[in-house]
């Protein structure tokens, strides 16, 4: 990499971190200015680097699984049911908190852009890849109730009832990944399948 592409890159990243760094302070519906202003660039060089905001939406998710991949673990397929369920939930409850702030910011945004709406299918079908490496065994063989149950684990582990848990009824995250534990082991067992 060159040193004028190495340079585009850092700028990007940090237009990127800026409108990140915003969200998680809790502005939510952060301006082009407020951006520029915190990476550090002139509006000319967010419009250079992003043509538009649909592109830097799509650059804050790619930059959003980064920062999850970086604290992922995979869960140990060979573990007992229980043991799984309680580490696939905990892991779970430190994704939703890294992409807490984004979510919430780009909740008001989503139904007016197709980019955020294309991140948000990412990220579930992201969650429907590990729901199914993690309770393989657990997954009925065949379609639909193989599809149904799939379905039910991401809903009740993905953004809307982390929101549900963490913003409209306050919990904190150990008492949200409790209740999101108690919610996949009744899914999961074999006796609720």
């Amino acid at each position: 990499m060159d040193g004028r592409t190495a340079r585009a890159e850092r700028t990007r990243r940090a237009i990127v971190d800026a409108l990140l760094a915003l969200a998680a302070e809790g502005d939510l519906k952060a301006s082009p200015e407020q951006i520029v202003e915190r990476a550090g660039v002139s509006l000319r060089t967010l419009w250079t680097q992003f043509k538009d905001l649909e592109n830097l939406y799509a650059a804050a998710s790619v930059r959003l699984i980064e920062l999850q991949e970086a604290e992922h673990r995979p869960v140990d397929r060979s573990l007992p049911l229980t043991e799984r369920v309680a580490a696939f939930c905990a892991q779970r409850g430190r994704m939703l908190e890294i992409v807490a702030p984004a979510a919430r910011a780009a909740a008001l945004r989503l139904p007016y852009s197709a980019q955020l709406r294309r991140n948000q299918s990412v990220h579930n079908e992201r969650l429907q890849h590990e729901i199914e490496a993690v309770f393989h065994g657990e997954l009925p063989a065949r379609d639909p109730a193989r599809r149904e149950l799939v379905l039910a684990l991401v809903i009740n582990t993905g953004w809307p009832a982390w929101a549900m848990l963490r913003d409209d009824l306050g919990l904190e995250p150990a008492d949200a990944i409790a209740i999101m534990r108690r919610t996949v082991a009744a899914l999961v067992s074999k006796g609720q399948v």
